[in-house]
């Protein structure tokens, strides 16, 4: 696989054995995941890619093909990063994946889902995975620029190539999408469906590697912000703006020189066509060129005062 655009990003990659470490005290194993960057402060976007299927690798089978699958996490949130994820196997193998369990992550609970993303990773002679962590920062600084880069845009551009039969879950709408990929990637037989997560095995496999890594990323996010302020609460609920626990959290974390953490995205896409059911915060008030979550929490512009 051939990452798309690294330049200023980085890129880790690992290709040992993954780690499970059990603590005697309790039954559930802790998973050493390998798409985690080193550290918790999260600054950067980066891209995490797996050892190829060793399956793969024997001068007999390295050109034989194979079926790719393309799911997302974190689109919804308006705190933390968005995931996009890949998880590839031999075509050979496209039935068998279809008795490991897979399903849509966003169905299933966290012992589930822990649970098959080892069975991905302990089976590295079928499986080879990736993930595209990108930061709020970069979400926030793309969509708020002149040439605006919004967030469906941002996640097409992270498909990946050499694959005979993608998969794709749908961002915005679905043919306008395929088309876009099979311009790119001709001669390439493309699905894009919406909840292909819950149709297809490998676009199941793939949204279990993107939600994982980012339910890990949230976990061991270190707020930067706890050198101005102390400490930072992380009773920020799930990260909707619909939720209640997360707009208390923002009233309670929104520093009156320094702003919000940088947790926070600071933009929202506009897309009409969304498939998230949610209140855009941080959309316009068509009478007054105002954030709806800055009006409502009383905050005001330099010019008002």
């Amino acid at each position: 696989m051939e990452e798309m655009d690294i330049e200023t990003d980085e890129l880790i990659s690992f290709d040992s054995p993954t780690e499970i470490v059990t603590n005697s005290s309790e039954t559930k194993e802790e998973i050493i995941l390998p798409s985690l960057s080193e550290g918790g402060l999260f600054t950067r976007s980066y891209t995490y890619i797996s050892a190829k299927a060793t399956n793969l690798t024997k001068d007999d089978q390295e050109n034989q093909p194979c079926i790719l699958g393309v799911d997302e996490a974190g689109r919804g949130p308006v705190l933390g990063p968005m995931v996009y994820g890949v998880c590839y196997c031999p075509l050979s193998e496209k039935d068998n994946i279809k008795e490991l369990g897979f399903a849509d992550s966003k169905t299933l609970n966290e012992v589930t889902r822990e649970s098959l993303i080892k069975v991905i990773m302990s089976r590295s002679d079928i499986f080879g995975w990736a993930v595209r962590v990108l930061t709020p920062q970069e979400i926030s600084a793309n969509m708020l620029k002149r040439n605006k880069y919004n967030l469906n845009a941002q996640a097409h551009d992270t498909t990946i190539n050499l694959i005979r039969d993608i998969y794709v879950d749908a961002v915005g709408p679905s043919k306008t999408y395929q088309a876009k990929l099979q311009r790119l990637f001709q001669g390439i037989e493309i699905t894009v469906a919406n909840k292909a997560d819950s149709t297809f095995p490998i676009v199941s496999a793939a949204s279990i590697c993107a939600k994982v890594t980012r339910d890990h990323v949230i976990k061991k996010w270190e707020f930067e912000e706890m050198r101005l302020k102390g400490e930072v609460s992380r009773e920020f609920g799930s990260g909707y703006p619909s939720d209640p626990n997360t707009v208390n959290w923002l009233r309670s974390n929104v520093d009156p020189v320094f702003g919000f953490p940088r947790i926070l995205r600071f933009s929202w896409p506009d897309d009409e066509d969304s498939q998230v059911p949610m209140k855009r915060m941080f959309g316009q008030d068509a009478n007054e060129k105002r954030s709806r979550l800055f009006e409502s929490m009383g905050l005001r512009r330099v010019a008002d005062f």
